[in-house]
């Protein structure tokens, strides 16, 4: 299952490093790639993720990060 996503508040590498690093750590994630031109994210995992969850993971990299489903 893919999904995408557009991630907000980042400005630097070390930004997609912590979200990457986060969502990536998420139950039944397989991959995450995250682009910081454009915002985007992608996930690729073996059964949908709550949206929630990710949410919740994009807050723990980073106290300014904003993710909505793209």
């Amino acid at each position: 299952m893919i999904s995408n996503y557009t991630v907000t508040g980042m400005t630097c590498g070390h930004c997609v490093n912590a979200v990457t690093e986060e969502v990536s750590a998420l139950e039944g994630v397989d991959q995450v790639d995250v682009q910081l031109e454009g915002g985007s994210m992608t996930v690729t995992s073996n059964a949908a993720v709550d949206f929630e969850a990710i949410k919740a993971a994009v807050a723990e990299a980073g106290d300014n990060y904003v993710v909505q489903p793209a």
